[in-house]
């Protein structure tokens, strides 16, 4: 069960981190954007970038048994 959700995590982790890195038009990711534009202002695609980053560490983490 632990596997699955750390690969869940990684690819919603890859999805911030990618859609962040190319200010993707996907609808979902706009709808991402529009709710943290509110608190990031333009600085919110370097926020999912570093959100999808971190995402990623807990998943590979959690996926190898050291947390969770």
């Amino acid at each position: 069960m632990s596997i699955l959700w750390s690969g869940l995590m990684i690819v919603a982790g890859l999805f911030l981190l990618i859609c962040g890195t190319i200010k993707s038009d996907f609808v979902i990711y706009r709808f991402l954007v529009a709710r943290s534009k509110i608190l990031w202002g333009e600085k919110v695609y370097r926020f999912h970038q570093v959100a999808g980053g971190l995402i990623i560490i807990f998943g590979l983490l959690m996926g190898l048994g050291w947390i969770g």
